[in-house]
């Protein structure tokens, strides 16, 4: 029996193989991200569009919560924002080091993919 982790658009799962021979298909299990894992799987940050820092929403969703302000110094992997979506809290993280510019969100705003939530300088 082999195991792997497979990522699907962001939710990872993962998945045991065992290879019987030519008369038996190969079995998987997918289980919930949230359940224990062998390692740990980090959440790929908020995609940032080429050229410029802005932080644009990864699926569509709604804002819950803003965790900075603007003129606030960031991390890379710094909590900027919690999304929303399918029932499910994602954080939206800083992919590098910087200063909050803009906020373009606020609470309870509907974002779709690719809108742009925060600008970092």
């Amino acid at each position: 029996m082999k195991k792997f982790n497979i990522t699907v658009e962001g939710k990872t799962y993962e998945v045991e193989v065992e290879e019987i021979g030519s008369t038996a298909a190969a079995v998987s299990r997918p289980t919930p991200a949230s359940a224990p894992a062998a390692a740990p799987v980090k959440k790929p940050a908020a995609p940032v569009r080429a050229g410029s820092n802005e932080v644009s929403a990864p699926m569509p969703g709604t804002i819950l919560q803003i965790k900075v302000t603007e003129g606030q110094s960031v991390k890379a992997g710094d909590v900027l924002c919690i999304l929303e979506a399918m029932k499910m809290e994602n954080e939206i993280v800083a992919p590098q080091d910087g200063v909050i510019a803009k906020i373009h969100v606020a609470k309870g705003t509907k974002a779709a993919t690719g809108d742009i939530l925060i600008s970092l300088k």
